[in-house]
């Protein structure tokens, strides 16, 4: 394949060794309004299902209220699909306007130039900046010194409770929230409690195959510990020991065959506490409408804190500009203004589950009225993503390889050091290999 001329080697050497990894290509023009001075953005994202829905009227509402731009959606298949051919477009310099990432993807694409980085001042003049955001999701956009990502929601691994079931077994406080553990023990009496209201299990928790949901529960526990794992470029993970091991042991107590089933795969789980059979679900917020759809009187709130540090999972839907070789500055101010025009009209992504980043509308009385939404609303205070690296983030390599390592502790009850020594084992090999978005090295983290 040869590179097209306005195609940098690095770009080329980026976007080639992410198409081999995936035998997948694809790029495409952004397109223009003719015979109209409304400018046609292209904005490609990977949102299906009932997010799908939800982005389409948000898209539909912002498209409505005003004439300077229109929005043109490419919807492609979440995942490596979509990785694969966004990449190909932004190394190729003929992206889309804007589009859709997980903010935890973002690291490993910035060094290869396949991201353009967003101006601080233009986004300030429209009211979007560091004080409209939550510390940690605020931060998480910025790569290199330089801000790659502006966070459209944060959407955590939280904990839902079956009301009625939660409340025969007396553990509702006096304003009908789930109360709070802080410890180990704390939490596992009150799932025992729970257990003993409910005609199944306490908790409903899928992990089988799903190196993601073990992965999700894991991290949120170990940053509990106030720790995070660290992955240094060319280097050896940094982790303990003592505390993945303990989180790791606190995860196979909870599939003792009675607080939950021992071999639940996500569906399994999701369908059984949709149907009532079990009084809580560790979950992600995605599953709100299931929930609701399934007419169970349900509650949900942050994973207890019972290491000390509140920390709960999450990534983020996250805005960014793939490369453009030559991007027309008109359209560029039209894709800042049609981000603070998301940001701002948020509330409706809220109502799908997740929780808007942008600060003005989590702290307006309607979002105070949004339950259970409201209830776990903090976590955005809270929020842990993935290690930096170029290979993790979600749907990544990364989270299956944790579940490779780790899902014997939980299934068959292996040894919890054992496992962390075998995820270690793989990481490092990660590790040892370069960037496919910056195959030279030329970016240091």
């Amino acid at each position: 394949m040869t590179p097209p001329l306005d195609l940098s080697r690095r770009q080329f050497l980026a976007a080639s060794s992410l198409a081999a990894a995936t035998a997948l290509l694809a790029g495409c023009a952004p397109g223009t309004a003719t015979g109209s001075t409304t400018q046609t953005l292209q904005f490609w994202h990977l949102l299906s299902g009932g997010d799908g829905v939800t982005m389409s009227s948000l898209l539909d509402q912002v498209n409505q209220a005003q004439d300077a731009y229109r929005i043109r959606p490419t919807v492609l298949a979440w995942g490596t699909p979509y990785y694969t051919k966004l990449a190909m477009a932004g190394a190729g310099g003929r992206a889309p306007d804007v589009a859709i990432m997980h903010a935890t993807r973002v690291p490993g694409w910035a060094p290869g130039g396949l991201l353009d980085s967003w101006d601080l001042d233009r986004l300030a003049e429209l009211g979007v900046d560091e004080s409209t955001f939550p510390e940690p999701i605020w931060n998480k956009g910025i790569v290199g010194g330089q801000r790659f990502s502006i966070a459209l929601d944060a959407h955590p691994f939280v904990l839902m409770f079956n009301t009625d079931i939660c409340d025969a077994a007396d553990q509702l406080d006096s304003d009908g929230r789930l109360k709070e553990t802080s410890s180990p023990e704390e939490f596992l009496d009150q799932l025992r409690a729970v257990g003993g209201a409910s005609d199944g299990h306490a908790l409903s928790y899928g992990y089988l195959g799903d190196g993601a949901q073990m992965w999700r529960l894991f991290y949120g526990l170990y940053a509990q510990h106030g720790l995070a794992i660290d992955l240094p470029v060319g280097g050896r993970m940094g982790i303990d020991k003592d505390a993945a091991v303990e989180s790791l042991r606190f995860m196979q107590s909870l599939l003792d065959g009675e607080i939950a089933a021992a071999q639940n795969d996500y569906g399994s789980a999701v369908a059984e506490f949709a149907t009532g059979k079990s009084g809580m679900l560790m979950t992600g917020v995605w599953e709100l409408r299931t929930m609701q759809n399934a007419g169970i009187p349900f509650d949900a709130a942050m994973i207890p804190t019972i290491y000390g540090t509140p920390a709960v999972y999450a990534d983020s839907h996250s805005f960014v500009l793939p490369h453009q070789a030559n991007a027309d500055e008109g359209r560029r101010e039209l894709t800042y203004r049609f981000v603070a025009d998301m940001l701002k009209g948020s509330f409706g992504w809220a109502e799908a589950g997740h929780i808007p980043a942008y600060l003005p509308v989590t702290s307006s009385p309607e979002y105070a009225d949004l339950i259970p939404q409201a209830h776990y609303a903090e976590a955005a205070d809270h929020v842990v993503y993935d290690p930096e690296a170029w290979f993790t983030g979600s749907g990544s390599n990364f989270q299956g390889e944790f579940g490779a390592a780790v899902q014997g502790v939980l299934l068959s009850g292996d040894d919890p050091a054992a496992a962390v020594d075998r995820f270690e084992r793989r990481v490092n090999a990660l590790l040892a290999q370069p960037n496919p978005a910056d195959p030279e090295g030329t970016w240091k983290q």
